[in-house]
């Protein structure tokens, strides 16, 4: 008889020796979410390699090489692929397999990628390339390979997923920025939304209702509604970069170039409280429990962990030269952890 999958063997299992399934199931240690660090370097000597931390014991488990000058990270929502961006000119997307850690593909896409956004059947995923004529990459996970681009004519840098998978929000890197609105059906813009100067990143709230664009230019976020609207404008720290929403979608963080994280409270859009951490924050990123958020301090090469609610930095990892990060780079979690719904492998 074939078994279809971890759980069907666990159920078999149960059935012999007369134990409930959520015995086994609960008795079993939950496997650890690791996060996937990018490591750009410095111009000329760009890096090459993206820095595994386990987020249970916030140590580095291993490095792997990929292709150069990487900076944007994803991982796809059954946690079995991570895709990074290789910001050169002639850019690349690695695809690292998680079982593994190890590289499976290598997709050419176009000038200077950066950002990475997976859409959440874990079907596609969207890269902004921002050289040239600014693009984003559509690739199919199924083959590893690009679908189709989609030509925006702008500086397109961040990225994000809508939770319904129905649109992708691009934020286009100008003095006078703008957002692009995606169709995922059609693969064409419906909107362009204007933002503050500079915007490079962007994430959406859990339950869609608001977007959050990062402005480096003007020091602000703003929040998108709905309906493309910009409802609000809120003053975070000195040049911000990366952001991320709390998975219960109370709050939002945002990285500021003078060394803090700005927290602000969803409901008021008010910044709540302003944490320190390392030098020269970029990406960061939440694990699915919301317990701790890991920021990649690229200044000096390290990643800071903040515990919440208390909002304190509990631990400093020491990653490759200039971390970068930009994305949702830590694994994804299900039910019962160290299950993954769509293999036949243990979640790692």
């Amino acid at each position: 008889m074939k078994l279809q999958g971890n759980i069907t063997l666990r159920r078999l299992i149960a059935a012999v020796m007369g134990l409930p399934l959520t015995w086994l199931v609960t008795s079993m240690p939950a496997i650890a979410q690791n996060a996937y660090i990018t490591n750009q370097g410095v111009y000329p000597n760009f890096s090459n390699t993206v820095t595994v931390i386990d987020t249970t014991t916030d140590k580095v488990v291993t490095t792997v090489d990929v292709g150069l000058a990487p900076a944007g990270v994803a991982v796809t929502p059954d946690g079995s692929k991570v895709y990074i961006a290789n910001e050169a000119v002639k850019g690349t997307v690695s695809v690292i397999d998680t079982a593994t850690n190890t590289v499976s593909a290598t997709i050419a896409v176009g000038s200077n990628p950066l950002g990475v956004a997976v859409k959440p059947d874990g079907s596609k995923v969207y890269v902004t390339n921002k050289g040239r004529r600014g693009t984003v990459s559509v690739i199919d996970t199924a083959t590893d390979s690009v679908s189709t681009t989609i030509d925006l004519g702008l500086t397109p840098i961040g990225v994000a997923v809508a939770p319904d998978g129905s649109k992708v929000y691009v934020a286009n890197e100008a003095v006078n920025g703008t957002v692009s609105v995606i169709d995922t059906a059609t693969n064409a813009v419906s909107a362009t939304v204007a933002v503050g100067r500079h915007p490079t990143g962007i994430a959406i709230k859990p339950d869609g209702s608001r977007v959050y664009v990062v402005n480096r230019g003007n020091g602000t976020v703003s929040v998108l509604d709905g309906t493309n609207k910009e409802v609000a404008t809120i003053d975070v720290g000195l040049a911000p970069f990366g952001v991320a929403v709390a998975p219960d979608g109370r709050r939002v963080y945002v990285t500021n170039l003078n060394n803090t994280v700005s927290i602000i409270d969803t409901a008021t859009n008010a910044v709540t409280a302003t944490i320190s951490v390392g030098k020269g924050p970029l990406g960061i990123a939440f694990t699915p429990d919301g317990s701790k958020a890991y920021v990649a301090n690229e200044l000096d090469h390290t990643v800071s962990v903040i515990a919440i609610p208390s909002n304190t930095v509990v631990a400093t990892i020491h990653v490759g030269t200039s971390p970068i990060a930009f994305g949702i780079f830590i694994l994804p979690s299900f039910s019962h952890p160290q299950l993954n719904p769509h293999s036949s492998k243990p979640q790692r």
